[in-house]
């Protein structure tokens, strides 16, 4: 019998952009009812941003498969008593409205938390409350900004962005695994949780290696493009066939592998290079030596000496390769999801039981769930 986990949990997503929907868009994946409530005619801001996927934005199909949409005007006072009427039959309410949206519609998390003791509550924001930055407007990339991430990212005085959203996705994913346990204590005690999730915080606790390295060495992290600028050598370089190889070494046992497998057994002993500190101080010389080996080398004589020395590897891909990967093909990542347009592939969720059903929501159009939503909550209002 196959189950999914969170069948009868209820979740309301007062919610836009990426982080709160994908962090319920996961619930729906694990069996919740998601309730996505939207603003009548516009909608999330996502809805909006394209319409690449047959019509479809292809933000808001891959954050809201599985959800209800609910199209309400909070600042009306009938609509507003539908949602109050629902967060009064709900389990998780989840918001990431502009900061002091929530207080100016009457719904100040710590009143809601005393009205609904057993809700669980996250209040996703920009810079958490108090401090000097508390009521500014947050994006991805703002916070990336803000927290040092774009800095250690790029190369010497070119900073640049992480192509994903890292800000967004890792709060997503902090407000889902809390609202997870969250849910468990809630078995144990009875009470719901007021949780506040900042996205200075997500990137700050991402950052916790170079802030180590920084406050205990007093030295700031030295973006090296695709490389890690606290191991080397590691990084990507072109092959003979005009493709190139992401290789490298995490520990001095794998360098000593690596020396052995390009012919350079002597590196592995000389003192230079004897420690990863050692050989990031070298990164320069020692990228001079991997991209020389590999220039005369094949992407796949390179991977197959690789696998064999046990040397970490990969193919630097695009998104087109991503889209076609075997690896994905072979081991059914794919299914599809309905949508109004139709159906359209969808990558499964990473982490599933292998009892557990997996997803078959839908793609909702803006409002679709408005009236149902409305007569079922009606003997509440």
């Amino acid at each position: 019998m196959t189950v999914r986990p969170l069948e009868g949990i209820t979740v309301i997503g007062l919610e836009q952009a990426i982080s709160a929907p994908l962090c319920t868009r996961h619930l729906a994946d694990l069996g919740a009812r998601v309730i996505k409530v939207e603003n009548p005619g516009l909608g999330d801001s996502t809805r909006h941003y394209d319409s690449v996927v047959d019509g479809m934005s292809a933000h808001f199909v891959w954050l809201n498969h599985g959800k209800e949409s609910v199209a309400l005007d909070l600042k009306a006072p009938d609509d507003l008593a539908v949602l109050t009427a629902l967060l009064s039959t709900a389990d998780v309410l989840v918001s990431n409205l502009a900061p002091g949206a929530l207080d100016r519609l009457g719904l100040a998390v710590d009143e809601l938390a005393q009205r609904f003791p057993r809700m669980v509550i996250v209040d996703i924001s920009g810079y958490g409350k108090g401090g000097p930055l508390d009521h500014k407007r947050a994006y991805d990339l703002l916070i990336q900004a803000e927290s040092g991430s774009c800095s250690i990212t790029g190369t010497h005085g070119h900073p640049a962005k992480p192509g994903i959203p890292i800000a967004d996705i890792g709060t997503a994913l902090y407000a889902y695994s809390s609202i997870v346990a969250a849910l468990y204590a809630r078995e144990k005690t009875g009470r719901g949780a007021v949780i506040p999730i900042a996205m200075l915080d997500t990137v700050a606790e991402m950052m916790g290696f170079a802030l180590n390295g920084y406050i205990h060495g007093g030295t700031e992290p030295e973006p090296v493009g695709m490389g890690s600028p606290m191991i080397a050598p590691y990084g990507a370089y072109p092959t003979a066939d005009g493709q190139t190889a992401v290789l490298g070494t995490t520990n001095d046992r794998e360098f000593a592998r690596l020396a052995q497998m390009i012919g350079r057994p002597e590196l592995a002993g000389d003192d230079r290079y004897a420690h990863n500190e050692d050989r990031v101080r070298a990164r320069d010389e020692l990228d001079e030596v991997l991209s020389a080996w590999c220039v005369e080398h094949t992407l796949a004589e390179i991977q197959s000496v690789a696998d064999d020395a046990g040397i970490g590897n990969a193919r630097l891909n695009t998104v087109a390769d991503l889209a076609g990967h075997q690896q994905l093909a072979d081991r059914g990542r794919w299914h599809d999801i309905g949508t109004p347009s139709g159906p359209v592939p969808a990558l499964r969720p990473p982490a599933l039981a292998t009892h557990w059903e997996g997803p078959t929501g839908r793609v909702p159009a803006l409002g679709e769930h408005t009236d149902a939503v409305r007569a079922e909550v009606a003997a509440h209002l």
